[in-house]
């Protein structure tokens, strides 16, 4: 059995989850010892799609005609494509119709989330829409990091004494940076630290001010490399992701798996797989946010990270690449079926 993955363009998507995802399933498929080639398509028996460019449809024409079998992975919505860049919404039901068209072009769509699969069953997509999610290396982020927490305080000129709150994501509204910074501003005796990168030329104005107009206690640290990540991670003392709508949340599966206590906006995406006060803390308003982090900082959450490692867990690359094997299995057992119906018909 062997996957082709698609990784042209991955300069242009590295920093995103998309990115992320695409090294991911290279990652756990390899683990479970399942070829994987992001060269030679000529090779595989399936074929992943990862994005929606048009470079992706040539390579789906191409599979189509010489009979591979192509699994595109559905990361984008209409609904987490709003409050994004500049235009973004304008352009929202455009890029609905263009994703539908894209992801009718697999033989099966994968999506991470429950709730991203009942979403993309309402655009018109005629194709089988499972749910997987996309893992998380466990073996990684939960693994001790040599690296202190003064060590780390001490390269962002940050108080020994100091509290600190990280989130990670683009620069975009739909991430919460917004509502961070205003957190920030609300609370001036913890430290704030802002992970990611978004180019300033498609940052909206509104988005641009908010930023210039963030407190001294909150630090845009920018993007930097996982290894430097999974230090923050072990470092900071909550792990606070107030996006408005997320196909899934890598980040989050980060976080719990490396057991730093975390706040996560009460959306649909986490309906059944996060429950408030077991694995994270939800809020909406931004007086829960405040609440939450006060609340975290003031008691033991043993019970909280323990719960949430558990979760991280069950998303682990192994569980996740036998899943995927699932419905590889299950792909070639329809087209055996589909070859020996057609030889009955001639």
């Amino acid at each position: 059995m062997k996957v082709y993955i698609h990784s042209f363009g991955i300069g242009l998507i590295e920093k995103s989850g998309v990115g992320r995802a695409i090294h991911h399933q290279r990652e756990m498929l390899e683990r479970s010892g399942i070829s994987v080639s992001t060269k030679r398509i000529k090779d595989s028996d399936f074929v992943h799609i990862n994005t929606v460019f048009p470079d992706s449809l040539l390579v789906c024409l191409f599979a189509r005609m010489t009979g591979r079998k192509i699994i595109y992975y559905a990361h984008s919505t209409m609904e987490d494509f709003r409050n994004s860049f500049i235009g973004s919404n304008l352009v929202a039901p455009l890029f609905k119709k263009w994703i539908t068209f894209c992801y009718n072009h697999g033989d099966l769509v994968v999506t991470p989330t429950e709730y991203s699969k009942s979403l993309l069953s309402c655009y018109g997509i005629r194709k089988p829409i499972v749910a997987v999610s996309n893992g998380i290396d466990n073996s990684y982020w939960n693994k001790p990091v040599k690296e202190t927490s003064s060590t780390f305080k001490s390269r962002y000129n940050i108080d020994e004494s100091r509290p600190v709150v990280m989130s990670v994501g683009h620069m975009i509204e739909r991430k919460g940076i917004t509502d961070f910074i205003e957190l920030a501003k609300k609370m001036p005796e913890i430290t704030f630290i802002w992970f990611g990168y978004t180019p300033p030329a498609i940052i909206p104005a509104n988005i641009k001010d908010a930023i210039k107009g963030a407190p001294v206690n909150l630090i845009f640290a920018g993007y930097v490399p996982k290894e430097e990540l999974c230090v923050a991670y072990h470092s900071c003392d909550i792990f606070c992701f107030m996006s408005h709508e997320e196909t899934e949340g890598i980040v989050v599966l980060e976080a719990l798996s490396s057991g730093i206590p975390t706040i996560v906006r009460d959306i649909g995406v986490y309906d059944d797989w996060l429950s408030d006060n077991k694995n994270v803390k939800k809020c909406n308003a931004l007086s829960d946010f405040e609440n939450a982090v006060s609340d975290l900082l003031s008691k033991d959450n043993s019970s909280l990270i323990k719960e949430g490692l558990r979760t991280a867990k069950s998303r682990d690359y192994k569980v996740i690449a036998n899943k995927m094997r699932k419905q590889y299995e299950l792909m070639l057992y329809r087209y055996i079926l589909d070859s020996d119906k057609k030889s009955a018909l001639s």
